[in-house]
């Protein structure tokens, strides 16, 4: 999927979002002219279901989910650690069902046998998908403290050596050209030579 999918699909979902927020009654204004509080993001598990069925997938109409939308789903609420659940472990109950697409009844199937298998509450996965939020996609990944410090040793051009190093300046910067190639001087001067342009101004 390409970038531009994804961020359609991403428009998409929070409008869809809007309109369930218009339905329950919990925009701005619905009730009484005041805004109503959600302090806990709740998600009821439909909306939810439905939001992330369509997730990447234009002509879906939120009435099933993939494997791959339900593991999205779960890695964004953090029911799949990678430890506790796996995507294996989701794949191998999702396939119990015999369909490449579940409905929310066979979905809850679905979790329920996952939850017993790896003895989990149900209720617990439950409330993390519905508390994760609208679908989204994450670009911000941690730093380490170690990867942070290879790159800074990496990137120090003044322990550079043999050719790498003639490609950068005394303070860091990029010769450019000049410091990949050897440019050829025309000026008829043998090499290293000191009394350039000097013939002139002596006679």
């Amino acid at each position: 999927m390409s970038a531009e999918q994804a961020q359609e699909a991403v428009e998409q979902v929070a409008q869809e979002v809007k309109d369930i927020k218009l339905e329950n009654g919990s925009a701005p204004g619905a009730a009484n002219g005041t805004t109503a509080k959600n302090d806990d993001n709740v998600i009821p598990f439909k909306d939810a279901f439905k939001m992330f069925s369509k997730f990447g997938d234009p002509k879906s109409d939120g009435k099933q989910i993939t494997l791959s939308q339900s593991d999205k789903w779960m890695k964004q609420a953090k029911v799949i650690d990678g430890k506790k659940i796996t995507t294996t472990d989701t794949a191998i109950h999702f396939k119990k069902l015999k369909s490449v697409k579940l409905g929310i009844d066979d979905y809850q199937k679905f979790l329920d046998d996952l939850a017993k298998s790896k003895k989990v509450e149900l209720e617990e996965i439950k409330k993390k998908l519905t508390t994760c939020g609208q679908p989204g996609i994450s670009t911000h990944l941690p730093k380490s403290p170690a990867a942070a410090a290879a790159v800074d040793r990496l990137t120090d051009t003044s322990k550079y050596t043999g050719s790498h190093k003639q490609r950068f300046d005394q303070t860091g910067k990029g010769k450019g050209i000049a410091g990949r190639k050897d440019l050829v001087d025309g000026a008829g001067y043998v090499t290293g030579y000191q009394h350039k342009d000097t013939y002139d101004k002596s006679h």
